[in-house]
């Protein structure tokens, strides 16, 4: 897959009131749900995380990737279709689009990577100040290498940026794939100090994202798993 591709990253908060509807409603609810995403992730890239106990304004998260912003599109209205989205809002929303970073080496830097298998992700959008594109592009270079120098010696996480210039407000997605989340908040520390941080005009707000199944993620909405249904004969 060499092609460009589209990120979204949709963050889902859920009515506490959902959780005082029956038992078979709520499961029903769930099961309609984690179907689309199911049937987009037979084709595309999807990932599914649980924000339960880690934002207080987001449950779950769905990151999808797709060459085809008319996919994404297609996933969000079936998912709105579902039971579940009737008694939740999209929180947060963030569009933007793989490209070939000038300043480093990524392998693979248009396509979806699912990371490295790790536990936790990152995500927070990025603005740069306009000062930072005045820059000649060989002292933005310069700046930019102290800076990648610095994630690289946190070889367990692994950064993904998409770019968001003309679709979305922010500029850039920044995401982290994260084993351990105290070695990512001291990663962050010890980027504060560095020159690149002085062009940063906002990173917030920053989301921190457990993996999980689409069945794991629905089932810490209320603390119920989801069953599938039993097959037709």
């Amino acid at each position: 897959m060499s092609e460009r591709n589209f990120v979204k990253f949709t963050f889902i908060r859920v009515d506490p009131a959902w959780r005082r509807r029956d038992p078979a409603e709520r499961a029903e609810d769930k099961r309609e749900f984690a179907a689309a995403c199911e049937s987009f992730a037979e084709d595309h890239f999807l990932r599914s995380y649980s924000l339960v106990g880690t934002r207080g304004d987001a449950d779950l998260m769905l990151r999808s990737v797709s060459p085809s912003l008319d996919a994404i599109h297609e996933l969000h209205v079936v998912l709105n279709q579902s039971g579940l989205m009737a008694w939740a809002e999209v929180s947060h929303s963030f569009l933007a689009m793989t490209k070939r970073s000038p300043y480093s080496d990524e392998p693979t830097p248009l396509e979806p990577r699912p990371g490295t298998g790790s536990r936790y992700l990152i995500v927070y959008p990025m603005w740069k100040k306009r000062e930072w594109y005045m820059l000649p592009p060989e002292e933005r270079m310069r700046v930019m290498q102290g800076h990648i120098a610095v994630g690289r010696r946190y070889r367990s996480i692994d950064i993904n940026t998409a770019y968001s210039y003309g679709l979305d407000d922010q500029e850039f997605v920044v995401s982290f794939d994260a084993e351990d989340p105290g070695e990512f908040l001291d990663l962050v520390q010890e980027l504060r100090g560095t020159e690149s941080s002085a062009y940063t005009l906002s990173e917030t707000p920053i989301f921190t994202c457990i993996s999980a199944s689409p069945e794991r993620a629905l089932a810490a909405l209320d603390g119920q798993a989801v069953t599938a249904l039993p097959a037709i004969s």
